[in-house]
């Protein structure tokens, strides 16, 4: 299913997810940034993967008891025995944390099968054990009852909306300590170069601007001046 190459992905893992939002402002996509979702646990690496998706519905009771966690074909024991190795499992759980969309042993087991990280609207179970975990996971707030009190998993790999946002198959999704962003596949490795590029003049204004630098013609930089500068830094750096 991969067809994020190894050099865009390490680009994307040197890059903020809010640099990512400025320059796919410019391309003209306005909402690729995750609604209410945030890390379980600060401070890990960055998350880069393409989506894998699976889509809850409203539970119904006849149709959701416990017993159905016994069927080998239940929907969200399939997605975790499939996600593809380094890509993110992100789940539609209709922006409802009132039940769980997983707990530690499926995130666990899906961390253990090589995906990139799983992001949720909803929210999981476990939660202290899944931020202990050395795996990006995202999530609206923790819940304890299981998912079946409210949500039943349906669909595996569609078109789906997570946070007010639109996830198909194979979109690039990049976490951080600020949240989740979904990049369009068709423009990842454009965004990731032109990130990087960002990321490197924001660093040399940073680094002006802790100096005493004013931000006039610097940030935006529209003193030719300070673009021949930054030049200069860079081949310095």
């Amino acid at each position: 299913m991969t067809t994020l190459s190894a050099s865009t992905k390490e680009k994307l893992k040197t890059v903020s997810t809010p640099t990512i939002a400025t320059c796919l402002y410019k391309k003209g996509f306005k909402n690729q940034f995750i609604q209410d979702v945030k890390p379980l646990q600060l401070g890990k690496p960055t998350m880069v993967g393409e989506a894998f998706t699976l889509r809850y519905i409203p539970a119904r009771e006849d149709r959701n008891p416990l017993t159905v966690f016994r069927n080998a074909d239940h929907p969200q024991r399939v997605a975790i025995e499939s996600c593809p190795v380094g890509c993110v499992l992100v789940m539609d759980s209709r922006k409802d944390p009132r039940a769980a969309s997983a707990g530690d042993i499926l995130v666990t087991r899906l961390m253990v099968r090589g995906a990139a990280g799983i992001v949720t609207d909803g929210g999981f179970r476990d939660s202290a054990s899944i931020a202990k975990l050395p795996f990006p996971s995202y999530h609206n707030r923790p819940s304890a009852p299981t998912n079946l009190t409210l949500h039943e998993a349906l669909d595996i790999n569609i078109p789906i909306g997570c946070g007010d946002v639109a996830v198909f198959p194979g979109d690039v999704v990049v976490g951080d300590d600020d949240g989740v962003i979904v990049i369009p596949a068709h423009i990842a490795d454009e965004v990731a170069a032109e990130c990087v590029e960002m990321t490197l003049y924001e660093n040399f204004v940073l680094e002006k601007v802790a100096q005493g630098s004013t931000i006039i013609g610097l940030y935006p930089p529209t003193n030719e001046e300070n673009l021949v500068a930054f030049e200069n830094w860079k081949k310095n750096k």
